[in-house]
C-alpha cells in the first residue's frame, strides 16, 4: 500500500486553496472578517476529518489482508518522513528494476517506452485549476461575488466618499493659493454653465453680463487674468448688482472659483475671441494689459 497523505497536509492545502480563492475575488483581506470565509473553513476541515478517519479505516482493512512480510515492508516505508516521500515520488529517479516492471510491451531502435505516472504535484495542479475554472465560470455568470463592475461600482462611490471627506478638512482656496491649470477646464465648464451661462451666454459671449472672450474688462482690480476673475467671482462686481458675490455668499467654494476662473481664462486666452459678428456682445470696459 502506498503511504497516505497526513489529513494535517490535507488541511492545510485547504485553507491555502480557500485563502487564494477568497482573495482573487475579492480583492482584499476583508473577508477574513466574514461569517461565510470561516464557515466554509470549518465545513471543509470536518470533511478532511471524516475523508481521513474512513481512510484509516480502509487502510487497516487492506494491511489485516496483507502477508506477513508485507506488512512488514508497509511499516517500515509508513515510518518515514512524509515530505521524503513526497520529494522522491516527485523526482527521484526510479531503479532500474523499477523501470523493468514498469516496461510498456513495445518499443523502437532500442528505445522503450515507460508507464510513468505524472508527479503528484502537477496532478494536484491541474485538477485545482480545472475545480476553480468551473467555480470561477459559476460565480461570474450567476452570482455577483467577484464581479468586477459591481466592485468597481463599490471602489467608486468610496473614493467619492474620500473625496468629499477630504474636502471637509481640506484648507479653502483663496485668491492667494489659486493657481491656474488645465487639468480644471473642464470642470471649471461646468461651474460656469451652472452659473455664468444665464447671464453671459453660452461660451462666454456675452448677453446681459459682458462678454468674457474679448480683452476689455469693466473690472480689473488684479493684474493677471486669472487671478482677476477669481477675485470678481468671489467678490461680486461693484458696478453690476447683478454680478452675485458667489464666494462670498457661499455659493460656490474657492475649488468652484479657481475651476471656472481656469475656464474663463481658456476661453479668453486660448481661444479666438467671439466678435459682434459671430454673435457675440459689444466690448465693455476698457483694454487690459495682463500680466503673465
Amino acid at each position: 500500500m502506498k503511504q497516505r497523505t497526513p489529513v494535517v497536509v490535507n488541511i492545510l492545502i485547504i485553507l491555502v486553496i480557500l485563502f487564494v480563492v477568497y482573495y482573487m475575488f475579492v480583492q482584499n483581506t476583508s473577508f477574513l472578517a466574514s461569517p461565510f470565509f470561516w464557515g466554509t473553513v470549518v465545513i471543509s476541515c470536518i470533511l478532511a476529518l471524516i475523508h481521513g478517519a474512513i481512510g484509516d479505516l480502509i487502510e487497516n482493512n487492506k494491511f489485516q489482508k496483507l502477508t506477513a512480510e508485507e506488512k512488514a515492508e508497509y511499516l517500515v516505508n509508513k515510518k518515514r518522513p512524509y515530505l521524503r516521500t513526497l520529494w522522491e515520488s516527485a523526482f527521484k529517479k526510479q531503479s532500474a528494476k523499477e523501470e523493468k516492471d514498469i516496461l510498456i510491451d513495445h518499443g523502437f531502435d532500442g528505445i522503450m517506452e515507460l508507464d510513468n505516472q505524472l508527479p503528484k504535484w502537477w496532478l494536484g495542479l491541474f485538477w485545482f485549476g480545472v475545480a476553480y475554472c468551473i467555480v470561477y465560470l459559476f460565480a461570474y455568470a450567476f452570482t455577483d461575488f467577484g464581479d468586477p463592475l459591481k466592485e468597481y461600482d463599490e471602489e467608486y462611490k468610496a473614493q467619492i466618499a474620500s473625496i468629499a471627506e477630504y474636502e471637509k478638512t481640506a484648507p479653502q482656496i483663496t485668491i492667494e493659493t489659486a493657481e491656474y491649470s488645465a487639468d480644471n477646464i473642464a470642470e471649471g465648464e461646468i461651474v460656469f454653465k451652472t452659473n455664468c451661462v444665464s447671464c453671459h451666454m453660452d461660451g462666454g459671449k456675452g448677453g446681459i453680463g459682458p462678454n468674457l472672450t474679448d480683452n476689455a474688462w469693466i473690472n480689473q482690480p488684479e493684474k493677471t487674468l486669472f487671478k482677476n476673475v477669481f477675485h470678481v467671482v468671489w467678490n461680486g462686481s461693484p458696478n453690476n448688482p447683478a454680478m452675485v458675490a458667489f464666494g462670498k455668499n457661499g455659493q460656490l467654494t474657492g475649488k468652484d472659483i479657481q475651476n471656472v476662473a481656469a475656464y474663463i481664462y481658456h476661453i479668453n486666452q486660448e481661444q479666438k475671441p467671439i466678435t459682434v459678428a459671430e454673435g457675440g456682445a459689444a466690448p465693455q470696459g476698457t483694454p487690459a494689459n495682463w500680466e503673465k
